[in-house]
């Protein structure tokens, strides 16, 4: 093979792998998508989510095996509704999958969001893409012990909350609900998502703690009480890289770009004295979450053309 004939291969790979590295990027930025706010237990743990230093985090991924980088990933192909027959008890929040089987440990100081008995809540449910389907929120029956593992019949057999095809907005999907006004204590919301345009269903345990509206203060519209949701761990900023994961240095830069912003506000822990997660703006959600594609097109164009000057100097 001659220089000219090996610079032209060069140059013509360099300038295809932004086309396949975007196409890469496009295809395994699926429907992916968890709630950030009351924060599931995949999102509080993972580097973005700002309760990885927790104990029960600490423990998720030491079972896990991993740190929960891909916190939007817990999705079961062609449940189609079956949820009760296909999810086994006791894995419902990691969805039956043994990379989160972390997520179903059973203990009682899961980082959790501060709610309010009957009041109204804003799900913020992060999403890379926008896709059909339907969102059922359930929240376990009073007497729940968060002790034991979290079985089918801890829920109610209808959700208290159902939302069809609504609309992604700034990188996520927001919707509003009451919540039920006879819980008190420890409680976990949980949320199915069943896609319609894809095969998949997503599932999420998001902790949360009932506390009685107290005097002089109003619950605000998403169910908190003036700031009562306190991070209970510093959140790594987003871009910053996690060593502890095993994944590729590009798919780590996707998953941190598609992850929201955490803005942890200053409160009290919650009374049983386990920490309350951090939460986000009900308005915010995840954005760019083709960058990495992109940044990763830079680096291989960079790497062609530093060959291709070597292969000048021969």
């Amino acid at each position: 093979m001659t220089r000219t004939t090996a610079r032209l291969r060069i140059t013509a790979a360099a300038a295809t792998a932004p086309v396949l590295l975007l196409s890469w990027a496009a295809g395994s930025a699926q429907a992916h998508g968890a709630p950030t706010y009351p924060a599931s237990r995949a999102y509080a743990c993972s580097p973005s989510g700002g309760s990885a230093s927790t104990a029960a985090c600490k423990a998720a991924t030491a079972a896990s095996g991993q740190d929960f980088v891909a916190w939007d990933d817990v999705r079961v192909a062609g449940v189609d509704g079956r949820d009760r027959q296909v999810i086994p008890d006791g894995r419902l929040c990691g969805g039956g999958l043994p990379a989160y089987k972390g997520l179903d440990l059973a203990r009682a100081d899961w980082p959790a969001t501060r709610l309010t008995p009957g009041a109204r809540v804003t799900m913020t449910y992060a999403a890379t893409i926008a896709h059909s389907g339907t969102f059922k929120l359930y929240l376990t029956k009073q007497g729940y012990d968060p002790a034991k593992p979290l079985t089918w019949s801890a829920l109610p057999a209808q959700p208290f909350a159902e939302f069809k095809d609504p609309p992604l907005t700034n990188g996520a999907y927001h919707f509003g609900a009451t919540l039920p006004a006879d819980r008190t204590g420890r409680q976990v919301l949980y949320t199915i998502w069943q896609t319609s345009s894809t095969p998949d269903t997503y599932y999420s345990c998001s902790d949360v703690v009932f506390t009685k509206k107290a005097a002089g203060k109003s619950a605000g519209k998403d169910g908190r009480q003036d700031g009562t949701a306190t991070a209970s761990a510093k959140p790594r900023p987003a871009g910053t890289p996690d060593p502890g994961t095993s994944a590729s240095a590009a798919a780590r830069a996707q998953r941190t770009a598609a992850a929201p912003p955490v803005s942890p506000k200053t409160g009290t822990t919650a009374a049983d004295g386990t920490p309350v997660a951090s939460d986000t703006d009900p308005g915010a959600g995840p954005s760019a979450p083709l960058l990495a594609g992109g940044a990763a097109a830079v680096l291989v164009l960079t790497g062609g053309a530093a060959l291709a000057s070597r292969l000048r100097r021969r």
